[in-house]
């Protein structure tokens, strides 16, 4: 495939490419390349290798030269070859039998005078040349286009090529009328101090030069392999049923793409067959219009003027006969509509295994908070000290239970909070010393707890030994 260093590019001497150094075979590295497939058989005995080789330049300029010293030519060679005035450095793009058909093909004859002679191979020293003026070509363009601005030419200046031995510059310009550029050769002259020669080219050959990527993703055809463009008018896209939208009609040059060509010739077989769509259908229900058609489902869809927003599907012979009952003036009751039942597609059942059509199936729900829920307290608790009975049927007095002023379940230690039971915006240090504070308090309160009890048991065991001596004394029975 073309890019900047190989066939936009002219490369530095060594053949670009892949790693083989353009000598693959394929030669996919160049614009306009051509397979050579007999560079690796045998001629006949007796018979000559075809004198004349085709020589590549810059981008897809390519010209046949004779090989008059008889040296053995292959792909990717550079050579020095006849120039207008001097000499031009290039790179050879196929040697052999396959050139007299490139030169049929494009109806060069063999003893023509655009076939122009071969000197050598390129030595060390046409290469360093070479390689400068191709250095130059960048900046020499940026500066014509100033100078052509500044005159106020209606011109564009889209590429530059030096000659291989600096002596010339050709400009590829577009221009939508005939330019008069006698003043801008003679400041180009003045500042490059070389021979200026001034080519207009068309648009589709501009895209060609310089390369591109197709809306279809592939390399544009006219720098592939497409030599003659041919006029493509918009009634190509009408026979492919294609919508009119000029966006996606056009090419990356501006004009209708050159592939709306390739398949009319089947297209219009096909449409031979179908009836002819500008004549409406009368029906008992109404008049109904031609919509679309399908040219590989040999279908074509009608609908109501009444319902133009219902689309019924017909058959090619259906349509023909409905046409040839109007052409007697029998009016059928309707539009008999293709019903095609397709079977039932069974889904697979892994289709929604890992919940693969979910797009939110890696989002984390968020958990509800608790905050608002208390734990229920003791319903059966009496108010107040409960008496506790005694095993020996007394009684033990008063319970007394240590007191605790965080009794709230799950909000025990967490701040302060408003009527709605929400905690106060306070910083995390004042938290943590309401924490400490109330860990605090809870102790205290649990160590007057535990002297409380120490002193009713006490005062229950004094209680119980007073009981015991009153009983001792109401009967006398027991002193013996």
């Amino acid at each position: 495939m073309a890019c900047s260093g190989c066939s936009t590019g002219r490369g530095n001497g060594t053949p670009a490419g892949c790693k083989s150094n353009g000598a693959c075979g394929i030669g996919g590295c160049n614009k306009l390349n051509i397979f050579d497939w007999l560079a690796n058989m045998e001629l006949p005995n007796g018979q000559k290798q075809f004198d004349i080789v085709e020589v590549r330049f810059k981008n897809s300029r390519k010209e046949f030269y004779r090989n008059n010293s008889g040296q053995d030519l292959f792909q990717g060679d550079i050579v020095a070859v006849e120039g207008n005035p001097g000499h031009d450095i290039g790179a050879v793009s196929l040697s052999g039998e396959l050139v007299k058909t490139q030169m049929k093909k494009l109806n060069i004859p063999y003893d023509s005078a655009e076939v122009k002679s071969l000197y050598r191979k390129a030595k060390t020293a046409d290469i360093d040349k070479w390689q400068a003026t191709i250095a130059r070509e960048v900046d020499t363009m940026y500066k014509a286009r100033v100078i052509a601005s500044g005159i106020g030419l209606d011109m564009k200046l889209s590429d530059v090529e030096f000659q291989g031995d600096g002596s010339k510059a050709t400009f590829f310009y577009t221009a939508p009328d005939r330019v008069d550029f006698r003043e801008l050769i003679k400041k180009l002259a003045e500042e490059f101090r070389v021979r200026i020669e001034m080519r207009q080219i068309g648009q589709r050959q501009e895209a060609a030069r310089l390369g591109g990527i197709g809306s279809c993703g592939r390399e544009l055809c006219c720098s592939t392999w497409l030599r003659d463009f041919r006029t493509v008018n918009t009634s190509a896209a009408r026979y492919q049923q294609l919508a009119l939208n000029p966006l996606k009609l056009a090419g990356q040059c501006g004009k209708l793409k050159c592939c709306l060509n390739y398949e009319l010739d089947s297209y219009l077989d096909a449409i031979k067959e179908f009836p002819e769509n500008d004549k409406p259908i009368e029906t008992q229900k109404g008049l109904a219009v031609h919509m679309k058609t399908d040219i590989f489902r040999r279908t074509m869809w009608y609908a109501y003027k009444d319902n133009m927003g219902l689309f019924i599907p017909l058959s090619v012979d259906r349509v023909k006969e409905l046409q040839a009952m109007n052409a007697q003036g029998i009016k059928p009751d309707e539009l008999a509509a293709i019903v095609t039942k397709l079977p039932a597609k069974k889904e697979p059942d892994y289709e929604n295994v890992v919940g693969q059509d979910s797009l939110t199936r890696f989002d984390r729900t968020k958990k509800k908070s608790n905050n608002n829920k208390r734990k229920p307290g003791n319903k059966n608790r009496v108010a107040g000290p409960n008496p506790v009975q005694n095993t020996d049927g007394g009684d033990k007095g008063p319970e007394i239970k240590p007191e605790n002023k965080n009794q709230g379940g799950n909000n025990q230690n967490r701040g302060p909070r408003d009527n709605n039971n929400r905690p106060h915006a306070i910083t995390a240090t004042a938290h943590l010393g309401m924490i400490a504070t109330a860990r605090q308090e809870t102790t205290v309160t649990v160590r007057r707890a535990t002297i409380t009890t120490a002193r009713h048991v006490i005062t229950t065991t004094a209680t119980v030994g007073q009981n015991r001596r009153k009983t001792h004394l109401r009967h006398p029975k027991n002193n013996k």
